[in-house]
């Protein structure tokens, strides 16, 4: 007999929990004080499972996001994280059952997107998705670097302004302010609740999951307003035990103005003893290389995929965003799970955009996993032209997309969820 998959109760979530354990490789099992804050704080009606004799074999959860837009607006998102098949159960359509349930649900429910981080490239395409971000990590020689030892905060060259420290209750107040700057301005940039703040910041931190106190700074300009924040962490390496050779690894940067960033890099990078720094996840064209007077002291330690886009309903998402270029593009979508294919008018102009079903002849087809993926502005269509991704039917298509679709500054979604 198949298992059943279906939503999971309150007394099936301990179960639900190990499950999600065992196919994240944590023998561990969760305390039950931590299984009850989970359980205050998820929506049930979109915690999945498969039940096999009473046992959960497969997980599945999605919850309510914000995600941002080229243009600085934000659309619904149907978030899906917590995806596990126990190994005994492999290869037997689960995850396919459980994700057609909850983008079902999604569509449903007005969302226009889908977002997942993909712990896997080669699944979450059969299901619609497709990379809309990518993510770069920087190791960094700071004696190699360049920059000058006796620095000793911004000046009035650089825009004036001050560094402090700061503390996590500090942290909580001023974070929230500056990530909404931030999504205003960066396409892919993910909605935190207060939950987020609290967890970044050592406040019930489940016990499996460690914590190590940071420190933490913010940036303040000129006129006093704090336009930028950081938390890092160090470890302690002396060497031969003469000589310091610790390392801070950045946990989290914002900053929302170029010259808040630049300033808390160098304060990083000018930490007594720190001879090398991990820039933590970052976008691919972050500042950070290129500030430094030697680039070539960071080096690419990371440089993958992020997140993941699936489009559920074309109209509402193109229609949220703005366009580099005006443009007059019929697109037809592919989509074998039925939920946001057809032919679609995209009209862009002076006034704005609209994306509607037409019968004209498509300009472009392409599926909707290819969507996804161009949707943030990252992916250039004439790529996928080239690979065979997308087809171009009517000359010059493909290049009046591009100048539409692309950004200045490439999407960067700075958390993991």
């Amino acid at each position: 007999m198949s298992p059943e998959v279906r939503t999971v109760t309150a007394t099936e979530y301990p179960d639900w929990m190990r499950a999600v354990g065992t196919g994240f490789l944590r023998a561990a099992k969760p305390s039950e004080e931590e299984i009850a804050g989970r359980l205050a704080r998820t929506d049930l009606s979109r915690v999945r499972g498969a039940f096999d004799g009473g046992r959960c074999v497969a997980t599945f959860r999605s919850f309510a996001q914000e995600l941002t837009v080229v243009g600085g607006a934000t659309v619904r998102a149907d978030a899906i994280s917590g995806v596990t098949v126990t190994p005994t159960h492999r290869r037997r359509g689960l995850l396919s059952r459980m994700m057609a349930a909850d983008l079902a649900a999604a569509k449903e429910r007005g969302e226009a997107v889908a977002t997942l981080i993909a712990a896997e490239y080669p699944i979450y395409g059969r299901y619609g998705f497709g990379p809309a971000t990518w993510t770069a990590e920087w190791e960094i020689d700071v004696p190699r670097a360049g920059l000058d030892p006796r620095w000793a905060g911004p000046s009035a060259a650089d825009g004036g302004g001050r560094i402090e420290m700061a503390d996590g209750a500090e942290i909580r107040k001023l974070g929230p302010g500056l990530h909404a700057r931030l999504a205003a301005r960066r396409p892919g940039v993910i909605s935190r609740d207060e939950r987020w703040w609290e967890r970044g910041t050592g406040v019930d931190v489940p016990a499996h999951e460690g914590w190590t106190e940071p420190f933490y700074a913010v940036h303040r300009a000129a006129d006093g307003e704090v336009d930028g924040l950081v938390v890092y962490s160090t470890d302690d390496n002396w060497g031969d035990g003469k000589q310091p050779l610790n390392k801070a690894t950045v946990r989290q940067l914002i900053g929302v103005t170029p010259a808040a960033e630049r300033a808390l890099w160098h304060f990083v990078c000018s930490i007594d003893w720190i001879t090398t720094v991990r820039s933590g996840y970052r976008a691919p064209d972050d500042l950070l290389p290129l500030l430094l007077p030697d680039p070539r002291a960071a080096r690419i330690v990371t440089l993958a995929d992020w997140l993941w886009v699936r489009v559920l309903d074309v109209t509402r998402a193109m229609e949220a965003r703005t366009y580099a270029a005006e443009a007059d593009l019929v697109l037809e979508i592919h989509d074998s799970a039925g939920l946001a294919g057809g032919r679609f008018r995209l009209d862009v102009s002076p006034s704005g955009a609209s994306c509607a079903p037409t019968t004209r002849s498509a300009d472009l087809t392409l599926d909707v996993r290819e969507l996804g993926a161009l949707y943030l502005g990252d992916e250039s269509v004439r790529r996928l032209v080239d690979l065979g991704r997308v087809e171009e039917n009517r000359p010059g298509a493909a290049d009046s997309a591009e100048l539409a679709l692309r950004t200045g500054r490439r999407p960067w979604c700075p958390d993991v969820f």
